[in-house]
């Protein structure tokens, strides 16, 4: 059972309005939940929905980089972008598992990880933070996880989603220092949208207390409270769906 406990809808009035908001991933349980908040949401004017199902320009694969230039190329056409969300990333599917053990470890697995959850959002950051809005407060946020935390794993295992997740999380931090040289009133940040109830989560989720599984609805809308609390003075930092900070 999933929390029953709504997040409050944030308000976004740190942002400029109208705003306007790409998600890539919004095929998934939270990158939907993400683009449906924002759709909904009376301060916001667009949203680009981007995933590998969607009709063109919004069809994208994190291994195709023409496609993520695209996805962007075509949102920026209409002005500056308020808001980036990354809302991809692997954990597990048919030919990858959280490894238990080093004994574990293989090398497609591993170069897949981190083609998903490293470089595919590299690439999405490489084409859009340049067309963050300039005037106002903007951002650029990757999903991340509390178990890429370096200095927060005390349990080992689970080594290709833990080192690409380290590995976004190092992107965020550079990407945020060349950002305040070019946009200072840009942010860029990871994002912990805590233990969710979707399909990366799904084998995981026995030993879940109930009160902390929390449906994408609910992750969602604190995710972007957090986005709305923070000033680019937090950028390049890993932030929990509570808005507390993780150590990288």
């Amino acid at each position: 059972m999933t929390t029953a406990d709504p997040a409050p809808a944030p308000s976004l009035a740190s942002f400029a309005s109208p705003l306007r908001a790409l998600v890539f991933g919004a095929a998934g349980g939270l990158g939907a939940a993400l683009a449906a908040e924002l759709a909904g949401h009376p301060r916001v004017a667009r949203v680009y929905s981007a995933a590998r199902s969607a009709a063109p320009p919004w069809n994208f694969t994190l291994q195709d980089e023409a496609s993520i230039a695209a996805v962007v190329a075509a949102a920026a056409a209409e002005g500056p972008l308020d808001l980036v969300i990354v809302a991809t990333g692997v954990l597990h599917n048919a030919q990858l598992r959280p490894e238990k053990s080093w004994r574990s470890l293989d090398a497609a697995a591993l170069a897949e990880a981190f083609a998903v959850n490293a470089t595919g959002p590299a690439l999405i950051a490489k084409h859009a933070l340049g067309h963050l809005r300039r005037d106002a407060k903007s951002a650029f946020a990757c999903l991340s996880a509390r178990v890429g935390s370096i200095e927060d794993n005390r349990l080992g295992g689970w080594h290709a989603y833990r080192a690409s997740k380290a590995a976004l999380n190092m992107l965020v931090r550079t990407f945020a220092v060349e950002l305040r040289q070019r946009n200072p009133g840009a942010l860029c940040v990871a994002l912990h949208p805590g233990t969710v109830d979707t399909a990366l989560s799904k084998p995981f989720q026995s030993g879940v207390d109930p009160a902390k599984l929390f449906t994408p609805a609910h992750s969602a809308r604190a995710l972007l409270g957090v986005l709305d609390r923070l000033t680019p003075a937090d950028s390049g930092r890993l932030w929990a769906w509570d808005g507390q900070p993780i150590t990288f």
